[in-house]
């Protein structure tokens, strides 16, 4: 295991634990995070393609629905006030960057900086002695693959 993934000295086992818990809540908001731009995406790809199907409603004669679809739906808030870039905005604002600067504070001071212990720890644990695919770091002797010298 290299220096950086190392338990600092005096750092407990809950401390290890409760920063790996943090850790993958925060991943697991780096998810939801993406899902908010898969949303924010689809709906303007969405909405756009309504210039299609107004365009194509009026070419068939249907006025009164080109002109429902043009006034009802397309450029529509998705909630009160906010298209959905205001939505990503405001989750990035409010929440995601409040939560990752604490999750790095809580690093920093609790485990001088060091991420992903809970980790190293559990791949050391699981990883096979002498094989070269459960090597500890990429630059360990006898490492297969791109980022080893047998590569």
């Amino acid at each position: 295991m290299d220096d950086e993934h190392r338990r600092p000295d005096g750092v407990g086992d809950l401390t290890v634990e409760a920063l790996g818990s943090l850790s993958k809540a925060l991943e697991t908001t780096e998810r939801a995070r993406g899902h908010l731009y898969s949303f924010h995406q689809l709906t303007g790809t969405a909405d756009l393609e309504l210039d299609r199907t107004v365009d194509l409603l009026r070419k068939a004669g249907h006025q009164a629905w080109a002109d429902r679809v043009e006034t009802e739906i397309l450029g529509r808030n998705v909630i009160p006030g906010h298209w959905t870039f205001q939505v990503v905005e405001a989750y990035e604002r409010t929440y995601y960057q409040a939560f990752k600067d604490l999750e790095r504070a809580a690093v920093q001071e609790l485990a001088d900086g060091r991420d992903h212990l809970y980790e190293a720890e559990l791949k050391e644990a699981r990883r096979t002695r002498d094989h070269p695919d459960h090597t500890a770091r990429p630059d360990s002797p006898g490492t297969r693959g791109p980022a080893g010298p047998s590569a």
